[in-house]
């Protein structure tokens, strides 16, 4: 199967932390969504595009939908690198996606995921434009 293109955005450093985990040992699965979440948000404050999620008046990005494959369970004490791509755009729209390694052993993947992220004018509640800058880091057709 091909895989779609995509570029590298952000790489994020993380710590899973001893309340990560869940009952059965190993890291919940609702947290990987927060790894993403804060790898996104590392790369709009990279991009200087942090106020695009910090602001209602502006125009910014929202999660259409998302999703995770777990390979392998992560188990507290790990560092770890959450790195997430972009994928060509549409008009209004680009999938991201996501892989999660052991900072330690990065051959390793433990999660991989993938989100739809929109382009909305936050007062209207509508699409707009990907904005040229951040079209500019994605793959072109």
């Amino acid at each position: 199967m091909n895989e779609a293109p995509r570029n590298l955005l952000h790489q994020e450093k993380l710590v899973v932390r001893w309340g990560d985990m869940d009952a059965l040992g190993h890291t919940n699965n609702a947290i990987y969504f927060t790894y993403f979440e804060q790898c996104r948000c590392g790369w709009l404050a990279a991009i200087n595009r942090s106020g695009a999620v910090s602001s209602n008046l502006g125009n910014g990005p929202v999660l259409l939908n998302a999703a995770a494959s777990f390979h392998l369970p992560l188990i507290f004490p790990a560092n770890i690198i959450v790195s997430m791509y972009g994928g060509t755009p549409g008009r209004s729209s680009f999938n991201s996606y996501y892989e999660i390694r052991d900072a330690d052993d990065t051959d390793t993947l433990y999660t991989t995921g993938e989100a739809k992220v929109v382009w909305v004018d936050q007062q209207a509640g509508k699409s707009v434009p990907v904005p040229e800058d951040i079209r500019a880091l994605l793959p072109s057709n």
